[in-house]
């Protein structure tokens, strides 16, 4: 296909706190999303994008109708978060507005406009590091509305049809925080399933499938109490159908919020010499690697001294369950704990603590003494969500299994790629058993991937 005007895709969060002036020594807590913005800005300035448009959740909200910024110099201050010296201003590509707001009014939808105001915080904030980072192009700064996911969606379209109109090379930025309701005390309160609209946005990223978000259960969005999703949606229909390129760049939530920065398409895709400054998708396997050392420092602190080990790479901040085996140099299991959703924030935190639990707290096995220790080896599987299936679409070298009884009360789970596991039905019943589901009932079926990582000694 020919190259579209939309020449980056994006997600921005935008926490005042990630702008030093603001957040002062607590903007360390979101290193990641910082450095991962330098990132983004690169890919942006690389792009050769003259004007990004970004779609801020935080502008004024109209019922049934779009919102732009109109002003010929927009001004955003941070005096509303005791930084009153520190301001953004950038010149409004008045031509790229009206484009965009033609083509809107061409597929019935209108785009009202907000004057005499300054930009609010969620364009601010992006804003603010893209002209750190060196972008000095121009923007037009919007709103979503109370419409439809697939108005939002169709909105998205009419943008690209505006900048292949103009033929202006444009990224655009969909700005929004994911679940604000990851901590107990997290500003909008505590939701112990929030988690599961963060990992399934990321994990729709890292698949390449936005059609995953496009989809995702409304009533989760609801708990989760994102900010974002609207602005995703305008992305997507932005992009649909450009190579995509998608890739996480960060997921970090330190104060109960989740804050993801990520591409959605690049019209041109790293080379080598745009070198990412953050986690890449090879910069993160290279730590995923690292997995099995983590789990053995976890496991044998913990038996020598007693104690947990504190996570430490910025790289493994998304929610992912894992499970962590323990095995003699002869190939005898010593100890498996696992799960098949995140219990924890990030992967790290997961991993740290499911492998203490596979040296200690396997039913099956007496706990590892320091004796023993040089002497193991150990592998980590992560695991994908989890899918319904039927018996049918399962093939125990592809996918593990979940088996759950009817009543929602009974539990088995069987990994891929299990010695001796030759068909489905083999693999459903062994985990049945394992669940103490009589054979013969009734039960539901889910399937998950895992991606394997081992000490030499597994190999």
């Amino acid at each position: 296909m020919d190259r579209s005007s939309i020449v980056f895709a994006g997600i921005a969060p935008h926490p005042p706190i990630m702008v030093p002036e603001v957040g002062g020594r607590a903007s360390e807590e979101v290193r990641s999303s910082i450095d991962a913005m330098r990132d983004l800005t690169e890919r942006i300035i690389v792009s050769g994008a003259e004007t990004v448009v970004i779609i801020s959740p935080h502008a004024l909200l109209e019922t049934n109708a779009f919102v732009a910024y109109q002003e010929d110099k927009l001004q955003g201050s941070f005096s509303d978060f005791h930084a009153a010296g520190t301001a953004v201003e950038v010149t409004l590509d008045r031509e790229m507005l009206s484009a965009i707001t033609r083509s809107a009014s061409g597929e019935g939808y209108r785009v009202v406009a907000i004057k005499d105001r300054d930009l609010d915080h969620g364009t601010s904030v992006p804003l603010y590091f893209l002209q750190h980072n060196g972008w000095n192009g121009k923007l037009v700064s919007l709103g979503y509305s109370f419409l439809s996911n697939q108005d939002h969606l169709k909105f998205g379209s009419c943008i690209r049809s505006a900048a292949e109109m103009l033929g202006k090379p444009i990224a655009l930025i969909a700005s929004g925080d994911l679940s604000h309701r990851l901590k107990p005390d997290a500003p909008a309160g505590y939701r112990e399933d929030a988690y599961l609209f963060d990992l399934e946005i990321v994990g729709a990223i890292r698949a390449g499938a936005p059609g995953r978000i496009v989809n995702i259960d409304p009533e989760l969005r609801k708990r989760a109490g994102e900010c974002g999703y609207r602005s995703m949606l305008v992305a997507i229909g932005a992009t649909d159908g450009l190579p995509g390129g998608y890739e996480v760049l960060s997921y970090e939530a330190p104060f109960g919020v989740g804050y993801l920065v990520a591409q959605l398409s690049n019209s041109k895709p790293n080379d080598g010499k745009n070198t990412p400054s953050v986690a890449s998708v090879d910069s993160v396997f290279r730590v995923e690697q690292d997995l099995p050392s983590v789990a053995r420092r976890a496991a044998e602190i913990f038996i020598r001294e007693g104690r947990y080990i504190k996570p430490e790479s910025s790289k493994l901040n998304a929610p992912a369950a894992c499970f962590v085996s323990i095995k003699t140099l002869n190939g005898e299991l010593r100890g498996c704990i696992g799960t098949i959703e995140p219990k924890r924030e990030s992967l790290e935190e997961e991993l740290i603590t499911n492998a203490i639990n596979a040296a200690t707290r396997d039913p099956r096995f007496p706990a590892l003494t320091s004796a023993e220790l040089p002497f193991l080896y150990y592998s980590v599987d992560v695991l994908s969500g989890l899918e319904p299936t039927t018996i049918e679409d399962l093939d125990p070298e592809l996918f593990g299994v979940v088996v759950v009884d009817t009543e929602g009360i009974r539990r088995g789970v069987l990994l891929p790629k299990i010695a001796g596991v030759e068909s489905a039905r083999h693999q459903v019943e062994l985990a049945s058993r394992k669940a103490g589901i009589p054979p013969g009932s009734s039960v539901k079926l889910f399937r998950f991937r895992v991606k394997r990582f081992h000490e030499s000694a597994g190999n």
